[in-house]
């Protein structure tokens, strides 16, 4: 079939319970060309993320569809999601990044795409299939454009519904996946190392079968990022928060389009791993005003607050009891639906990934504790 298109449609989270979002567009037809097309249309997806009866892509994650050539992303796990009826699917991505490639549920080698049209599968069998992109890297290494599908002889059709539970995770390095897929503690950051698709975030998301959207950035923290000395902290994750495209002060998030049941809070290990720590009550001060404003964008979200696995000793009994004191003020102001609980320090049985992040086997085990915890708040 000549002409698919890729135009969003309806709010994202991937059908295998991938890292999902909100969607924009509607597909078009391209005349132009076997199996290839634009972005296509402009209606928006609601929070609840309802599919578009019409062909088309669903974003996951925070996506930018003002340019109707081209989505923007940045943030770790956003991408694309697109069912098909056909034998093969290549992609144009620009942007230096690397992806996690899910096809039918089945996850297949990263793709680090060329420029120009790079081929994501072949020979598959003939009939319906569904092709799931997620950003294993992070923000600070720079936006991915989304530029279209091609599928050859093949039809675009209209997109798997998006997951009914959704799930928003903020953090820093550990939350990104830094070096989760390191050898060990010695090795430096690199984006070969980092793996989005096995975070604990994206683990639990995928075993309760929801939505994921992830605001992450390696060295953030509440009031200091790391190595910033307390008295000149500047740019910290709050600061980010509101951002479609994280680089970009001016690109503001539509928080209507994607509302999730719980936000999870992991902050506080760069805080306090500085040459000159924030005071206890600075810290405290600012998670409680993150909190307030998380909670004006998210009013009907649970807020679950943690920190972990990189801390221990005193740095983390600061963290955590400055954590759990704020959630108590927001408590006290009426907010009935924020909470802290735990996330343990790496077992150094389990190995390290690279700069001592959490590896694989960590992940795992915080992505058992962090589905608990869900499970227990939410009823799910």
């Amino acid at each position: 079939m000549g002409g698919t298109s890729v135009g969003g449609s309806g709010g994202g989270g991937a059908g295998s319970g991938g890292d999902g979002g909100s969607a924009a567009g509607g597909g078009i037809t391209n005349a132009a060309g076997g199996g290839q097309g634009g972005l296509g249309g402009a209606s928006e997806g609601g929070a609840s993320g309802a599919p578009s009866e019409e062909p088309g892509v669903r974003f996951v994650g925070r996506v930018d569809t003002t340019d109707p050539s081209a989505a923007r992303f940045a943030w770790s796990g956003t991408g694309v999601v697109a069912r098909f009826s056909g034998t093969s699917v290549g992609v144009r991505l620009e942007g230096g990044q690397q992806y996690t490639v899910v096809i039918d549920g089945t996850v297949r080698p990263k793709l680090v795409p060329s420029n120009g049209l790079t081929q994501v599968a072949m020979g598959l069998a003939a009939g319906e299939h569904t092709v799931e992109l997620y950003r294993r890297t992070e923000a600070h290494l720079g936006e991915s454009r989304f530029l279209g599908f091609d599928f050859g002889d093949g039809q675009l059709l209209p997109p798997p519904p998006a997951p009914a539970r959704r799930i928003e995770v903020i953090g820093d390095s550990i939350t990104c996946g830094y070096g989760n897929e390191g050898a060990d503690m010695s090795c430096p950051f690199s984006p070969d190392t980092e793996n989005h698709y096995l975070t604990y975030a994206a683990i639990s998301a995928r075993t309760l079968g929801a939505e994921l959207s992830t605001v992450c950035w390696s060295g953030k923290g509440v009031v200091c990022n790391y190595g910033d000395d307390a008295s000149s902290c500047m740019d910290p994750m709050p600061g980010y928060y509101d951002r479609t495209l994280p680089q970009q002060a001016a690109s503001t998030w539509d928080f209507s389009r994607f509302q999730p049941h719980a936000v999870v809070i992991n902050l506080g290990t760069n805080d306090f791993s500085t040459a000159q720590d924030p005071t206890p009550s600075q810290f405290e001060n600012a998670y409680v005003a993150f909190l307030e404003h998380v909670r004006e964008k998210n009013p009907d979200a649970w807020i679950l607050c943690t920190v972990g696995p990189l801390l221990n000793g005193a740095d983390l009994d600061t963290a955590r009891s400055s954590i759990e004191n704020a959630v108590a003020r927001r408590t006290q102001a009426g907010d009935a639906k924020v909470k802290a609980f735990t996330l343990s320090p790496t077992d150094p049985a389990d190995g390290y990934g690279c700069d001592y992040h959490p590896n694989l086997t960590t992940h795992q085990k915080m992505a058992a504790a962090l589905t608990a915890e869900l499970e227990k708040t939410l009823g799910w």
